[in-house]
């Protein structure tokens, strides 16, 4: 568990970030959402241990991070703004080199090198000399360094920077496939990706934790209830009784057709709260089959420009 208790960071007379709250539990995956400039990587390189607050208590696991950095640098991966790498090595031996500055048993190695190369699709590169890789694939070995001796805690700052749409989606797929076996915290301004793999969010403006919850809390406390959710469903079997069934649904304000192929399409619906349920149920019961099932990061983006353009005018 994470715990942060008035954290300041000052740079000369400049508070980079002031007094910040917040908890995250083990296995949770958060957003870290705010502008450029806000405080996210400074806020990320306290609790990866790389700078050290001003004033204010963080403990992660139970360690102080002003007390105990090297217990709290054992459990944790740091994926910085810009990727701790050396140039010269190979891929392969870079991995290996991270492994034994983190105590990794010399028998497990060679295993761990092999199996986060896998995850970040890294295999085929493995004798590549970093210096030859693309911005994409250095970003890759920077997210396998932090993850290759199986922390308990992953901070990754921007992990999708300078990737490729493909890169993106294995990407935020590897992020989900670490929810529930390590505590994420992830900072990204794709907001349709972190959408897709986050518990809650932290959102932060000019150095404050203005608003924190899941969607639905931060679109309470925004005044705007469940307003705002955007739905796309793959389907086959389409039929216009599918879609008025849907249409017809408690919550369901508009569904549009943005894709017609023979018997397959894809619907647009804007509702107000969760209707995926009742969605799909709906779509079974008039005879068509259910393919795919997104709610999109519509209401997220409304949800951070809301919050981000009030701070600003306050």
């Amino acid at each position: 568990m994470i715990t942060v208790d008035g954290l300041t960071k000052y740079y000369g007379e400049r508070a980079a970030i002031r007094d910040l709250h917040f908890t995250i539990q083990k296995g949770e995956v958060i957003g870290f959402l705010g502008l450029n400039g806000a405080g996210k990587s400074t806020t990320l390189k306290v609790l990866g241990c790389v700078l050290l607050p001003t004033s204010g208590h963080v403990t992660i696991d139970g360690f102080d991070v002003m007390k105990d950095p090297h217990e709290i640098r054992k459990r944790i991966g740091f994926l910085p703004d810009t990727p701790p790498l050396y140039d010269e090595m190979t891929v392969e031996g870079y991995l290996t080199f991270v492994c034994e500055l983190r105590g990794v048993s010399g028998d497990l190695v060679a295993s761990r090198v092999t199996e986060v190369m896998k995850k970040t699709a890294l295999s085929d590169r493995r004798d590549d000399v970093i210096s030859s890789l693309s911005h994409g694939y250095r970003q890759r070995v920077g997210v396998a360094q932090a993850m290759v001796h199986k922390p308990d805690l992953l901070i990754l700052d921007e992990p999708t920077s300078g990737l490729d749409p493909v890169q993106i989606k294995e990407m935020r797929e590897l992020i989900r496939d670490l929810k529930g076996e390590h505590t994420v915290l992830v900072s990204s301004h794709i907001l349709t990706e972190i959408s897709q793999i986050c518990d809650r969010y932290l959102v932060i403006q000019n150095g404050e934790i203005i608003a924190q919850g899941t969607e639905e809390q931060l679109a309470t406390q925004l005044g705007g209830g469940t307003a705002g959710v955007v739905i796309e469903v793959e389907l086959v079997g389409h039929t216009q009784q599918a879609v008025d069934q849907v249409k017809a649904l408690a919550g369901v304000k508009d569904v549009t057709v943005t894709r017609l192929e023979g018997a397959s399409s894809t619907l647009r619906i804007e509702a107000e709260g969760e209707v995926r349920p009742a969605v799909v149920k709906a779509l079974v019961a008039a005879g068509a089959g259910v393919l795919k099932v997104d709610r999109t990061a519509a209401r997220l983006e409304n949800i951070f420009l809301k919050l981000t353009h009030g701070k600003e005018a306050a």
